[in-house]
């Protein structure tokens, strides 16, 4: 019964685990790093990796600045959307799915907390800064991961497709039909 329980459950603890996770990362930023400043974490990181805290009104990884309304409604479908399909998936057996949605969902859920409680997007990550990469938080890379996890999974569904033929609903072997051939008992 628990292994049912957290299997039907994992999509909302790793949502959960990653919103906390956010949330607490996106703190730290703001109680630390004014806004458009850098901490260097180590003087030779900087080219590579450096934390850059901007409030950011767009998408993932700063794209369509001024859209926070509609990214807030977009993340409010998306995540009915997953919470309803992950309450409907088999009570066992398809956990790459389930951490891809977890992840998904959390990241969404994240960065909507961000939009409801400060308006902007609390934005802190910039790695490979001479290359003028976008500035993202751990919300946008969980979206990220759990988007690469379900191509992923359907990559390699694609790919190597169940052969096991389904049985039927009633349990019962059937042999195969023959649709041509007609009844010659009249």
């Amino acid at each position: 019964m628990w292994k049912r329980l957290v299997t039907q459950s994992l999509v909302f603890w790793i949502a959960g685990l990653v919103i906390l996770l956010d949330q607490y990362a996106k703190y730290l930023v703001r109680r630390a790093i004014p806004v458009g400043e850098v901490l260097s974490l180590a003087p030779g990181l900087d080219p590579y990796f450096r934390l850059l805290h901007i409030e950011n009104t767009g998408a993932a990884f700063g794209m369509f600045q001024a859209g926070g309304t509609f990214f807030m409604i977009v993340a409010i479908i998306v995540s009915i959307i997953i919470s309803y399909y992950a309450a409907r998936l088999p009570s066992q057996g398809q956990w790459g799915l389930r951490i891809a949605l977890g992840l998904q969902l959390g990241g969404a859920l994240g960065n909507l907390v961000d939009r409801l409680v400060n308006g902007p997007v609390t934005d802190y990550i910039n790695v490979l800064s001479v290359l003028s990469t976008p500035i993202f938080n751990v919300a946008d890379l969980s979206i990220t991961l759990g988007v690469i996890v379900l191509v992923l999974l359907m990559w390699g569904e694609a790919r190597h497709p169940d052969q096991t033929p389904t049985a039927p609903a009633d349990g019962a072997a059937r042999g195969p039909v023959d649709v041509g051939a007609a009844d010659q008992s009249s």
